[in-house]
Formats: C-alpha cells, structure tokens, sequence
C-alpha cells in the first residue's frame, strides 16, 4: 500500500470535523427538545420525527460563503420510500452545520412543495452590518495649508496656481459639523453578531471662530484675515498684502503675519515675515525671511546676492543663483548655481527637474530628473548630516563624557562629606559649598546629553537618506553623504545612491 493511502486525505479530515460538529450542534438540539418535551408541551413527536439528512448517504450539503453571512443548501432526491424531505428535515440539516439564524423560510418551503434538487437555493441569510458613522467637519474652507500646484501638459509644474493664503471675512461660515449617526448590529448565519461600533464625536473648534447663534453647529470667522485650520484650531492672522510691484521706494516690509505680493520684488528689498511670504510674480535679488513657508510663483534670479531664509517650506518654479536655508522641503522646477540647504527634502519636479551646478544639501535626501548638463558644470549633491553637524556632535559627545566624569567625581566627593560633616562645622561649610557648584553642573549635564541624544537620533535617521536621479547624471557632479563622496567620472542615468557601511553604494532604477 501506498504511504500517501495510509492516510486520509485533507478533504476526507475537514469533512470528518464537520460531521462531527454536525452531531455535537443536533445532540444539543435533540437535548433542548428533550427537556422542553419533559414539560409537556408536546415536542416529543417532534424530536421523534428528526431523522438527519447525512452528506455521506446521499450526497446532500450545505454550503456558507467565506463570510459567513449566507448558506445555500444542495439536496440529492430521497428514496422512492422516503417520499419528500420535510421542512424540520431541512431545518435540522441546517443545524446539524451550524446554520442557525436567518433562515430563509420561503425558500425552503419552496424546496419541500416543489422537491428542488440536485442545485444550490439560499436557506439562510445574515444581516448586515450599518456601521456608525463619527462624527464629521464640513470645511467651507481649505483645511490645507497650501493648495497643491498644477502640473502642465508639457510635464511642467506651475508654481503660480499655488496659493497659501486664503481669505475670509468675519461671519464667513468656516464649518459646519455633523454629528455621528448610530449604526446597527448585524448577525451572521451563525448567530454571531456583528456589532456596529459607537459613533465617535469630535472636539469643537478652537481658535479665531464662534459658533452661529442660530445653530451651534456652524462656525462662523470672528474676524477678517487669511485662515489656516490645524487639529481642529482655526487661526485667522492679519494679511499684508501688495496688489502690485514692490521696489526700492517701496522699502523694507516687516510683518508679523503673513505678506502676499500679487506683483515682482525689485532686488535690493528686504522682506521678513512672521509666517508665509508669497510673491505671484518675478524675484530679483532680494532678501526674504519667514518664520513659515516661502512660495515664489514665478521664480527667482538672485545674481548671487540673494537671500532665503525659512522656517518651513520653499516653493519656486526655478532657482537661480541665490542662497536657499528652509527648516523644510524645497520642491522646485530648475536649481541653477544656486546654494541650497534644506532640513528635509529637495524635490525636482516637472519635465526638466534639473540641478545644474552650486550645492544643493538636503538632510532627508534628493531627487530630481537631471543632474549637471553636458558642459559637465560642477554639480554637488550632498545627503545626510553636513561636515560641520558631524563636528558639533563630537564637540558635545566630548562634553558629555567630562561632565559625566566631573558630576560622578563630585557626587563621591558629596557622599564622603555628609558621612563626615557632622562633627566638622569646616566640613559642613565646604560641602554646601560643593552642593551649590553639583546642581548647575547636573543641570549642564542633563541638557548635553539630551542634546548629545537627539544629534544622534538625527544621524541614525540620516543614513536611511537617498539620491535618486530619474534620468541623466552627467559626468562633472559629485555625490556626497555625510563625509563621504564620489565623483561621477562617466556620465549615466537612471541612479539611486545611499549610504553603506560607511560607502556610498549605487543602483539602477528599474520601472516596472
């Protein structure tokens, strides 16, 4: 006999299992019956007229979908001496695979009467489940800090149809809150219920809003100003805004809100914003600063004498010879001899998507479609932390170690005096005196090693940073993270580089 024989196959074991389920579920049933009948109500007849179809005689079964939430039952004809099944008989069937709730009574009446065999009917049917709904915002304003830019039919991305501010006035309905709907539990065919959950509602909102008289559910702008919605606080600041060019004459412009220039900025301006700058036409060499982003719609040619400094993010069509610092992102079109410097990612879009020379630094990684161009201009790219950040943390790993060696020393040197300055008024003095040297220097301590620790997580998350450059490298560009670099000796394309290992690996694209 075959080794593969001496078993039963898995089929024969899943219905065996079932089988006996089948026989458990109607033992119980049969027990219930019992006991009702016990009392006299005349449910002996019935139990002795249960007699269980079985699959194995005759080939009948019942079938539940994966769900669970409907059953169909397949019945082979009877003998010629059993005449026709009964409705009980296919009730029981049904329980015998643990079918019990949801029966579909008019179909299996249907079978009896009109003896349907040998195709599968729906003998029983779940109900489903109306899931709560929570609670909900309407927005009659962007909740979005900026409208996300339009990208051209040439590929091109259109810096011009963004937009960070959007305006109200006082009244202006800035949501209406709906609240959540109570669902219903559902069941399925074996009586498990599925529940719908709670309705979860959310906090009323917070800030420069109040809620409408009329209904408290609609909140209305308490004054006039450019809106930003956050986590539910809605903020409303004092816009400056410029409905033309700004020049010389015009001067320095300082806000502590946000400024919006609907013309060009002449070089020489100084702007500086306690949020967002936008300027809708052209920047020449000019010097802007802002506590959130920078959108430049149309670009800026700074002659190597312009300036960017931003809290958050930059936003330009295109880059030209100007000084870029942003504690964010900064998304562009073209990057030409700029200087770029960014605490999160460069991102080149649009169908040009090129860096072509200066030094573009990003903690979080580059990409871009081109990098360098075939005059083989010098191009740096740089990931990662910057020299002067790996410098800075050995300076406070440095520090740390000393103080942590001084604070040990001088918390020994504190044990031994208590123990002593007991019978020493000499010794009592002296060691108030080391007392009040030991809390500054803790101190110090405590806030160069958390310091010391957050450079270290920087670091750590740094090295997963990556260069991706979805189309030519040419030959004239370095590649750098962290203190290591390669120069590109041969042009190529198509490249992703990161760090490993303390080198600099290098793979090719693959687009699926």
């Amino acid at each position: 006999m075959d080794k593969e024989q001496e078993f039963l196959s898995e089929q024969e074991i899943e219905e065996l299992r079932r089988e006996i389920d089948a026989l458990v579920a109607n033992a119980d049933l049969r027990g219930k019956i019992a006991q009702e009948g016990a009392q006299g109500d005349g449910t002996e007849d019935f139990l002795d007229s249960l007699d269980p179809l079985s699959m194995t005689d005759n080939g009948s079964y019942v079938r539940v979908d994966p769900d669970h939430m409907q059953a169909f039952i397949f019945l082979t004809p009877p003998d010629e001496e059993k005449g026709n099944y009964t409705k009980e008989e296919l009730l029981d069937f049904l329980l015998q695979k643990g079918v019990t709730t949801g029966y579909h009574q008019s179909n299996l009446a249907a079978i009896v009467k009109k003896r349907i065999y040998q195709r599968e009917i729906l003998a029983a049917c779940g109900k489903r489940v109306i899931p709560s709904e929570d609670g909900h915002y309407e927005y009659m304003v962007s909740p979005e800090q900026y409208r996300a830019p339009e990208v051209r039919p040439d590929g091109s991305v259109d810096y011009a149809s963004m937009n960070t501010l959007e305006n109200v006035k006082e009244g202006d309905v800035v949501a209406v809150y709906h609240h959540g709907k109570v669902g219903q539990d559902g069941y399925d065919i074996y009586g498990n219920t599925i529940p719908a959950g709670n309705a979860k509602e959310l906090p009323q909102l917070k800030g420069k809003v109040v809620r409408s008289p009329e209904n408290p559910d609609i909140y209305l702008a308490a004054k006039d100003g450019k809106i930003e919605i956050k986590n539910g606080h809605v903020d409303i600041q004092t816009v400056h805004e410029i409905n033309g060019d700004v020049t010389l004459i015009t001067g320095r412009i300082e806000c502590v809100g946000d400024v919006m220039i609907h013309g060009s900025v002449e070089s020489g301006v100084v702007i500086r914003a306690g949020r967002n700058i936008e300027i809708r036409g052209a920047a020449e060499a000019v010097s802007l600063e802002a506590g959130g982003d920078v959108i430049l719609c149309h670009g800026i040619q700074g002659a190597n004498k312009a300036k960017i400094m931003a809290q958050g993010n930059v936003f330009a069509d295109f880059i030209e010879q100007t000084n870029v610092e942003a504690g964010g992102s900064i998304q562009a079109n073209v990057i030409m001899n700029a200087n770029i410097s960014s605490d999160g990612q460069v991102i080149l879009t649009g169908r040009k998507g090129a860096i072509i020379g200066g030094y573009t630094h990003a903690k979080d990684g580059i990409k871009a479609t081109e990098v360098g161009n075939t005059a083989e201009v010098r191009t740096v790219l740089h990931a990662g932390c910057t020299k002067d950040f790996y410098r800075q943390t050995q300076v406070y790993k440095k520090k740390n170690t000393e103080l942590s060696r001084q604070v040990k020393d001088m918390s020994e040197e504190l044990v031994n005096l208590r123990k002593k300055s007991k019978d020493s008024e000499l010794l009592l003095k002296k060691l108030r005196m080391l007392e009040a040297q030991y809390r500054p220097m803790k101190a110090e301590l405590e806030e160069v090693r958390a310091k010391f620790q957050e450079m270290e997580k920087i670091i750590a998350q740094t090295r997963e940073s990556e260069i991706v450059i979805s189309g030519n490298v040419y030959r004239g560009t370095l590649i750098s993270f962290g203190v290591m670099q390669i120069p590109i000796e041969r042009s190529t394309c198509f490249m992703k580089y990161y760090p490993l290992g303390g080198m600099i690996e290098s793979s090719v694209i693959v687009y699926s």
